[in-house]
């Protein structure tokens, strides 16, 4: 890996753990193994390195849920594929997380990745919850946009009441009952 990735990945680490305004150049520079000119030889500064780390983050938590949501299968199984995936929960969400940041969210820049993935994620999960609508998997009674936004904001909540609790139990639960909700919105599939 050359000195530009491993700035990218300390960075996309240290900004999980400890969100931007905690991660200094400094402590970039020593993960990474790269002295402060590898620094901004490849980067402008932290706000530029944040950018490509912010993106990175995002390109990999869209890639990992596009590949849930377009398995073969019913809507109802892509949907809980995506719920139930292995997740490091007590560490929460590394997009979701950074929308807590004051100075992610201050700066455009850094916060348009973080918004556009939000809301992707919200459009895409629409997408599958529609199609399965349409083949009638679901009661036409289900508002895809409206139980997409629910599904992303019990997920990122189950985030946040597992991190207070010190516990994933309150994100198993969280999932548990939006599941349960879409349950209750099945119906026989049309043959």
């Amino acid at each position: 890996m050359d000195t530009a990735e491993r700035l990218i990945e300390s960075t996309r680490e240290l900004l999980w753990e400890r969100g931007y305004t905690g991660t200094s150049p400094k402590a970039i520079q020593q993960r990474a193994g790269a002295g402060q000119g590898s620094m901004y030889h490849h980067f402008a500064g932290k706000p530029d390195l944040a950018l490509a780390a912010i993106r990175r983050t995002a390109e990999e938590m869209r890639a990992k849920a596009e590949a849930e949501f377009s398995a073969p299968g019913t809507a109802v199984d892509r949907v809980t594929a995506y719920l139930l995936r292995e997740r490091d929960v007590l560490k929460g969400c590394p997009i979701g997380r950074l929308t807590q940041d004051p100075d992610v969210m201050g700066a455009p820049t850094l916060r348009a990745p973080v918004d556009e993935t939000l809301a992707w994620l919200r459009e895409r999960l629409a997408g599958v919850l529609a199609e399965g609508r349409e083949r009638g998997e679901f009661s036409t009674a289900l508002d895809p946009q409206t139980v997409a936004a629910t599904v992303v904001a019990v997920l990122q909540g189950g985030y946040v009441l597992a991190r207070a609790a010190d516990s994933v139990q309150p994100f198993d639960q969280a999932i548990a009952g939006v599941l349960s909700l879409l349950a209750a919105h099945t119906s026989t599939p049309r043959t």
